[in-house]
């Protein structure tokens, strides 16, 4: 059967046709929530490594994975409805939510076995609110005896020395998030790239078409306007060959962990422990003013306000944090 190809519209042409070939997984979430459940598809590779590990997952985002030999097809799936998918023989992965929502989905394709957390009519391990994401989707998985850990997350070998990726490369400032409670305010950001460009550093300034006002105000501090320049491909290679990456709670953070690049991480109304980097804890610092102690949300992370938590962070904390990360 060939692979549904990234870009095409989940009607087109006939449903895929599964078969006990095939291990379907659904995740149709953002970057940076599919990079965290990499472990999870790593181990159910190991796991089952004669059947077909198949992505539901935006296309962009699955074809990013696809590429990098972590799945071997995309059914290309526009965040939750029906699969354009169905058959039987094949086993089922709910790698997206613990409801309905995502489950029915994954049912209708006819699986053999569906493997999803405990809900209302359906047994699973249970759903544990306070928990980092990537232990959560390994301990599901582990249910099927799928071995997995933070140490899966990346997508290439850690770097072995300083000098690789070169002592040379770019800062990248990733100042923009899905949601405002999420976004350090920009006038901060600048006074960040004001002082990295008088010391002498190259700074690239990511984001998506949309935050083109962001990198226009880091561009007038001296930074390289690339929002609305980069797939994600590029994005890789960017952060890839950057010597530091300076993001909120983001996708972009989440692909500096997976490169093994060092970052310096704003965190407001999420608490870090829940979606802060898992590995390599020597190269990532992470900023956060939220209670240790929380349970919850601190704050709204769909917010159209700046979280105060995340409010409270100031520039000479994050260029504290930034010096011995460029020294290094």
């Amino acid at each position: 059967m060939s692979a549904t190809a990234p870009g095409a519209a989940p009607g087109d042409g006939a449903p895929r046709e599964l078969t006990g070939a095939d291990l379907l997984v659904l995740r149709a979430l953002g970057l940076g929530d599919l990079l965290a459940g990499v472990p999870a598809l790593r181990g159910l590779r190991r796991a089952f490594p004669d059947r077909r590990l198949v992505l539901a997952a935006p296309a962009g985002i699955g074809g990013f994975l696809q590429r990098r030999g972590v799945v071997d097809e995309v059914l290309v799936t526009a965040g939750l409805g029906p699969l354009h998918a169905k058959g039987s023989g094949h086993l089922a992965v709910d790698l997206h939510g613990n409801g309905p929502a995502s489950r029915e989905p994954l049912a209708a394709t006819g699986p053999d076995e569906l493997l999803g957390f405990r809900t209302d009519g359906f047994e699973g391990p249970a759903w544990v609110r306070d928990e980092h994401e990537v232990a959560r989707w390994c301990r599901l998985v582990a249910a099927w005896g799928a071995g997995c850990g933070p140490q899966d997350l990346r997508l290439r070998p850690r770097p072995a020395s300083p000098a690789d990726p070169p002592a040379d490369g770019p800062v990248v400032v990733h100042p923009g998030a899905a949601f405002a409670s999420r976004r350090w305010p920009v006038r901060r950001w600048a006074a960040v790239v004001t002082h990295l460009v008088a010391a002498g550093h190259e700074v690239h300034v990511t984001g998506t078409a949309d935050e083109a006002g962001l990198g226009a105000a880091l561009a007038a501090a001296g930074a390289v306007d690339r929002c609305g320049a980069l797939d994600l491909d590029g994005l890789a290679d960017l952060v890839g060959s950057a010597r530091l990456v300076l993001s909120g709670d983001t996708g972009t953070a989440h692909v500096a962990t997976a490169l093994a690049t060092p970052s310096v991480l704003l965190f407001g109304p999420t608490p870090p422990r829940w979606w802060g980097p898992a590995v390599d804890a020597d190269l990532h610092t992470v900023l956060w003013h939220g209670d240790p102690a929380a349970t919850d949300y601190v704050g709204d992370p769909h917010g159209a306000d700046v979280d105060p938590t995340l409010a409270r962070i100031t520039v000479e904390e994050v260029l504290a944090a930034a010096g011995p990360l460029l020294a290094a």
